[in-house]
């Protein structure tokens, strides 16, 4: 029992606590619930989560601002409820740092498995180093990004995308490989979600709107940190641009090719 993971779900409506609790229960978790903000933040502290399912409109303190607090004394893992299903409120609570976002009414199904591939998103560590661009460096150990030595602030799932692409830099890593490490292998076939935070980290990163800055796009194949072939973090061989290339001719052939380079981008 004690090594079973720990929830904490805050939510001011009893029906959406009982019913995410009994489908986590079923999905073999230990489960904690708050019907309030402050109390989420009290049974934070008590008993330390693995992973934290917040309201956004609750009575007292909004799941948004429970969410920074809790960032404050430990990166927990955090997944936003809302009944609000816009576009707009997706992306506001991505950027502020939330790991994912499910709307109400949801599916217990699918609530769970957004659970477990958000764990396993925040379990994955790669290699630790520097890795240099320009006047970008990505410290991969303290987990820090700066550029012209100011810090980045890149939001958790932003962070675990350009890592994992930091961790690979001057290699070709593959749009599945990236999905299913970041998202999990549920998100394995959702190019057009990759696109949208890639362009999210290209931004971050100092890329002009419709130019890729250090991420660059192999077509049909996936994305490449370009470090021009010299790496500090884990050792790895520079991109092979005629094999890309060649790769990606294959991949128009049976269907599956990816936009040009600089189309997803300006997104």
């Amino acid at each position: 029992m004690n090594n079973q993971l720990l929830v904490l779900v805050a939510d001011d409506e009893p029906r959406i606590t009982k019913l995410v609790a009994l489908t986590l229960h079923d999905e073999g978790f230990r489960v904690v619930t708050a019907n309030s903000g402050e109390e989420a933040l009290r049974r934070a502290e008590e008993v330390r989560p693995d992973i934290v399912l917040l309201d956004i409109v609750m009575p007292d303190l909004d799941g948004i601002e429970v969410m920074r607090q809790l960032r404050e004394w430990r990166p927990v893992p955090v997944i936003l409820l809302t009944a609000k299903g816009s576009t707009a409120d997706k992306a506001k609570g991505l950027d502020l740092g939330a790991d994912d976002y499910v709307a109400k009414p949801f599916h217990p199904d699918e609530l769970a498995a957004r659970v477990r591939a958000v764990l396993r998103r925040a379990a994955g560590s790669p290699g630790a180093g520097v890795v240099r661009l320009g006047d970008i460096e990505i410290d991969l150990e303290r987990r820090i990004v700066t550029r012209n030595g100011e810090l980045v602030s890149l939001s958790r799932t932003e962070w675990l995308l350009l890592q994992h692409l930091a961790a690979n830099a001057g290699r070709v890593v593959l749009h599945t490989e990236l999905l299913t490490k970041v998202w999990g292998p549920e998100y394995r076939d959702d190019l057009q979600y990759l696109r949208v935070w890639i362009s999210r980290v290209r931004r971050k990163l100092g890329a002009a709107p419709g130019e890729p800055g250090p991420i660059t796009t192999f077509q049909g194949i996936g994305y490449v940190l370009d470090v021009d072939g010299v790496r500090q973090a884990a050792g790895g061989p520079p991109v092979d641009a005629s094999r890309a290339r060649a790769g990606a001719a294959t991949a128009a052939r049976h269907g599956t090719a990816d936009r040009p380079v600089g189309a997803e981008s300006a997104r």
